[in-house]
Parts: structure tokens; sequence; C-alpha cells
């Protein structure tokens, strides 16, 4: 896996600097409700570390519907509605879903699951990778920047 990759849409082009910081598949609620799929392909980096050649030309909503003073912040395309990005208005990670953010396979696998509920009836993910109740617990939050 290269360190730099890009994706984004036909108006607002993005690319990263350096390997990301955590790549997991999420098996969170707000996940499920904003990407409609059953376990989503989740992707952190540094915040400085996903640049966006037009941040002017992107809506911003909060990420999650039920927290909506939430530090995270779902930013689309004001042209075509495309999803982006995930903004921490904290300034510590920029988050990256690639099969919805242009960026395909130029990522590499999820490393591990997070977030899996058992209560929620779904099976346990049985394709070898760790499955936590949360991120991965050697997981620390990078610094603002």
């Amino acid at each position: 896996m290269s360190d730099q990759c890009s994706g984004g849409c036909d108006h607002i082009h993005t690319h990263t600097k350096h390997a990301p910081i955590d790549n997991h598949t999420c098996h969170c609620s707000v996940c499920k409700n904003v990407t409609g799929q059953d376990t989503t392909h989740v992707v952190f980096y540094n915040h400085g570390d996903v640049v966006a050649d037009n941040e002017a030309g992107m809506n911003r909503q909060p990420f999650n519907a039920n927290n909506p003073d939430g530090p995270l912040e779902l930013c689309t395309c004001g042209t075509c509605g495309a999803p982006i990005m995930l903004d921490d208005k904290q300034h510590r990670i920029r988050v990256i879903v690639p099969n919805l953010m242009g960026y395909g396979d130029q990522i590499g696998a999820a490393s591990y699951h997070a977030f899996y509920d058992p209560a929620t009836g779904t099976p346990k993910p049985s394709d070898g990778r760790p499955v936590y109740a949360a991120l991965r617990p050697d997981f620390v939050w990078p610094q603002s920047s």
C-alpha cells in the first residue's frame, strides 16, 4: 500500500500525505445510518495528512445526527453531493471511507473490527481479524493540530 493515494469527486480532489493511523471495519450504528452499509471500511489519518484542494466547496454537516455538536463533520461536495471525508473539528483526524469517497482499493484492507456489539444479534466476524467493542486497545488519539 502506498502512503499516498487520492480520492474525492470531479469538483473536490483529496490526497493523503502519509500512511493511515488506523484502518478498521466499523460496526457502529452511526456508520450504518450514514452509509447504509452493514459494515464500513473506515480509515483514520492524522488531520494534516488528508488534503482537499477546494475546502470552500464542501458542505459540512454533523456526522452523528444524535450528537450534532460532536467533533466529526461529514464533508460533501457542494456541487454534486459526493461524500469527501469526515473532518474532526478538534483537528486530530480526518477520516476516509474508501468505497464511498473515491479511493476504491488504493487503501489496504482493514486490520480489525471495531465497535462490534453482540447485542445487535449480528454474528461475530470470523475472518481471523481481531474484533473489539471499540477502537483497538492500543489506539491513541493524536493531539489537535
